[in-house]
């Protein structure tokens, strides 16, 4: 099944690649600069940068990641990054993200 891409904030793209109740992957595609704003959500989320260079902040801490580098979110974490490179992160929620269906 294919999925759109959509506006998730100014600069970024967000597009479901595979779904089911107890699990979901996504791509966010990220210009240089762009934003995921800060905030919390109840699922469980894996981050791993396919590509660009990316400063998460995660729970009061930094974390500088390039292509390879993954992290995990915990259920309640609030978290946002700044994109310093362009770039693809895939993220995985558990579960399903329903609000991005």
């Amino acid at each position: 099944m294919s999925y759109p891409v959509v506006a998730a904030d100014p600069g970024v793209t967000r597009q479901i690649l595979a779904e089911a109740e107890p699990l979901m992957v996504v791509a966010f595609r990220f210009e240089e600069g762009a934003e995921g704003k800060l905030h919390d959500h109840p699922h469980v989320q894996s981050t791993y940068v396919e590509s660009g260079k990316f400063r998460f902040h995660l729970d009061g801490q930094d974390h500088d990641l390039a292509a390879g580098d993954s992290l995990i979110i915990p259920s309640g974490a609030r978290h946002g990054c700044v994109c310093m490179a362009a770039g693809t992160l895939i993220d995985t929620f558990t579960p399903r993200r329903d609000d991005f269906l």
